[in-house]
């Protein structure tokens, strides 16, 4: 029965799925917006699998959320980070969608409108 067969596997990826963002909700902070959390959270679940902990620990998953951190704020903050880090993690969010991002000017880019 082809069809049952797909019904389950469709109904085991959809409890999986909700499993994941259960998982991922106890890493919400309370300060973040459902916009910011809803972005963070796609960072998590898109690089779980990735970031798993060993058995014997190691704080993969601890590295993720930092990540996922460095990220959100660098896009909703404004914060700056070193270079090599801003890259992995937006290379990390490549193909993830957030509209209405705030829009900020640098320190740098205000000492150079007044240079002119």
């Amino acid at each position: 029965m082809v069809g049952g067969e797909a019904s389950v596997s469709v109904e085991e990826l959809v409890s999986g799925v909700r499993q994941a963002a259960d998982f991922a909700e106890q890493f919400r902070s309370y300060s973040e917006s459902e916009k910011q959390w809803k972005a963070r959270m796609e960072f998590i679940l898109r690089h779980l699998p990735d970031y798993r902990d060993p058995p014997d620990g190691g704080g993969r998953l601890d590295q993720l959320l930092s990540l996922s951190m460095v990220w959100a704020n660098h896009l909703f903050l404004g914060c700056s980070y070193n270079k090599d880090l801003l890259d992995k993690v937006m290379e990390m969010a490549d193909g993830i969608e957030v509209e209405d991002l705030p829009q900020f000017t640098t320190r740098s880019e205000l000492m150079k409108k007044h240079q002119i």
